[in-house]
């Protein structure tokens, strides 16, 4: 009986160490958000781990508002990089809160502070024998007049894409397949990506909502899956065998 225990335990604890974490860093697109069933918003991390099998953990450390400098500076990334293990993974998607310009807790320079941090992920990832994956900034709804979508994220994506390229990075540029969805949807329809509700419509909120950066459940989803199809398009060799994981 005791050696049936003890094989069982040992079965257990291998078969759990060879689960792979995927772990994603950034702002509120990626978040949790409380209450799944009943708050409309969703992060698109949130929604990822149905689209993987379950050799993959998604571990979703996004949080509301972060920037790199205040994921840094509150000791979150440190969290992680004591966790962090050979072959696990690490999503990288911030930008939309290192705009803040008028907050010096979160506002980084683009060619500076920011690509500096970004320089941190991927080095301090790869040391622990971890696959750093580089993500630009998703895109707002932000059509104008005419219904053209024009971009508000500056130069960060563009920092993204530099860091990446010059440290061989795995590189999803998640703000141009964004723009092609929102662009898909057009001006009206792609307000069912986001969260426009008038006071009432939802119990979440008792006044009129028009948010075009946070997204819906139907957002998030979308988003996810262009995540795990812009995963399958890349070569082996570079991300391991998060590829075969997908369900």
């Amino acid at each position: 009986m005791k050696k049936y225990i003890i094989l069982t335990f040992l079965i257990t604890t291998v078969c759990f160490a060879q689960k792979t974490s995927l772990y994603c860093i950034g702002d509120s697109t990626m978040a949790n958000k409380k209450d799944p069933e009943k708050n409309p918003e969703h992060g698109w991390a949130q929604v990822l781990q149905p689209l993987f099998k379950d050799n993959i953990v998604v571990v979703n450390k996004a949080v509301n508002g972060r920037s790199t400098k205040s994921f840094i500076d509150e000791k979150r990334w440190d969290s992680i990089y004591n966790q962090l293990k050979k072959g696990d993974y690490v999503l990288i998607e911030f930008g939309h809160n290192d705009q803040k310009i008028e907050d010096p807790s979160r506002y980084t320079n683009p060619h500076t502070a920011y690509r500096y941090n970004l320089i941190k992920f991927v080095k301090e990832s790869r040391e622990k024998g971890a696959i750093p994956i580089l993500l630009t900034s998703i895109s707002r709804r932000n059509f104008n007049e005419k219904g053209v979508l024009v971009p508000t994220h500056g130069d960060y994506p563009l920092e993204t894409r530099l860091v990446a390229q010059e440290y061989d990075v795995p590189f999803i540029d998640m703000e141009y397949y964004t723009e092609k969805l929102e662009q898909s949807y057009g001006p009206e329809k792609s307000k069912e990506l986001h969260l426009h509700f008038k006071a009432g419509e939802n119990t979440f909120y008792d006044k009129d909502k028009e948010d075009d950066t946070h997204l819906s459940l139907k957002g998030a989803t979308e988003i996810a899956q262009i995540f795990v199809n812009q995963i399958k398009q890349l070569r082996e060799s570079e991300i391991g065998k998060l590829r075969k994981d997908i369900k």
